[in-house]
Parts: C-alpha cells; sequence; structure tokens
C-alpha cells in the first residue's frame, strides 16, 4: 500500500482555509478513483510548543500504480487545480510506501 501526503504549514487565515478545505477540497479528493482511505490530521502543537504546521492529509491506495492513476484522472486533476488555487503556497506533497 501507498499513499500521498500533503502537509500544510499554517494559512494567513485559518477559518477561510478550514472551511474551504472541508467544503470543497475535501469532496473532490474523495471522488480520486482508487482512493481507500483519506485520513486528515488538524495539527495543535508539537513538543516544543507551537507548530508551523496546520493540517496533515493522508491519502491511501493499493500500490504506486493505483496512485498514479488517480492523479492523472479528472477527478485527481480537478482536485489538484483546486489545491494548487487554494494552498499551492503553503502545501507540500509526498510518496510514501506503507510498512
Amino acid at each position: 500500500m501507498v499513499k500521498l501526503i500533503a502537509i500544510y504549514r499554517k494559512p494567513e487565515n485559518i477559518q477561510e482555509f478550514d472551511q474551504h478545505y472541508s467544503e470543497i477540497h475535501t469532496p473532490l479528493a474523495k471522488k480520486m478513483p482508487g482512493l481507500i482511505k483519506l485520513e486528515i490530521n488538524k495539527i495543535y502543537g508539537a513538543p516544543t510548543g507551537e507548530s508551523d504546521l496546520c493540517l496533515i492529509a493522508e491519502m491511501y491506495f493499493e500500490n504506486h500504480d493505483a496512485l498514479m492513476q488517480a492523479l492523472s484522472s479528472p477527478e485527481g486533476r480537478a482536485a489538484g487545480k483546486d489545491l494548487m488555487g487554494f494552498a499551492g503556497k503553503i502545501v507540500s506533497m509526498h510518496f510514501a510506501e506503507v510498512l
């Protein structure tokens, strides 16, 4: 199993970010073909105190091919376009293999 991990730094307007993420982006992402599970983690702090992160999202897929097909699908492209529009400056994306 593999996953696509999106790590979001704190946006300028957290309330606006949260609303867009839950009402628009999450429904788009959930339509991606082959998606097994979407796990959203709201960051509330760090061992050293405050964190500069806001949210971490993990999208699970059966394998690398399924992930790449999802990203290149119309649904994946729509989610990617939305992501770049509202969070392009604060998000980093990563591929990971579940061990």
